[in-house]
């Protein structure tokens, strides 16, 4: 029987380099996906190798949500959202800031590299500053490499449930 336990994030480095990243981002409404759209009109070059979901708050999301992303085969989770004293909700981004460090000691005492998790502050007028940040946070899980949960599922996380469906009829 295969031991599957997580020591250390073991995680293969592809041997051609052009294996595929996936990386998750969780979006506050009003700053940082603003900051994405204005990255996006402003015709800014990032990598496209980010899923973006928004949120109408930071403080919204749920540690169980990141947890959820790296077991379905995330390579690195972005959190972006207002700056420390401009939320729309007050206290989201400080709630956010303080789970933030629970959930990259939880990362870690599992055995999935704390690197592969990243929280940025971008307001809505910094579209370049979120152009920067996906470029180097896509270049820091490149460095890591694909996660070993993606790999140890014992699937294809490439496949859509209707085809993992599919298959097992």
């Amino acid at each position: 029987m295969a031991d599957t336990s997580l020591k250390k994030d073991q995680t293969a480095k592809p041997e051609d380099g052009n294996e595929k990243i996936r990386i998750l981002a969780f979006l506050c409404n009003w700053c940082s996906y603003a900051g994405a759209d204005l990255a996006g009109v402003s015709r800014l070059q990032y990598p496209p190798d980010v899923k973006s979901i928004r949120v109408m708050c930071t403080g919204t999301i749920s540690p169980h949500y990141i947890l959820k992303a790296f077991q379905e085969g995330a390579d690195g989770v972005l959190i972006a959202g207002c700056h420390i004293g401009d939320c729309h909700y007050l206290k989201g981004n400080y709630a956010t800031a303080k789970r933030f460090r629970v959930i990259k000691d939880l990362l870690e005492s599992i055995g999935i590299d704390p690197g592969r998790l990243r929280l940025e502050w971008v307001s809505a007028a910094e579209g370049e500053k979120y152009a920067d940040v996906i470029a180097s946070f896509t270049e820091q899980i490149k460095e890591i490499g694909k996660s070993p949960l993606s790999k140890s599922m014992g699937r294809d996380v490439n496949k859509s449930k209707a085809q993992v469906a599919d298959e097992s009829v």
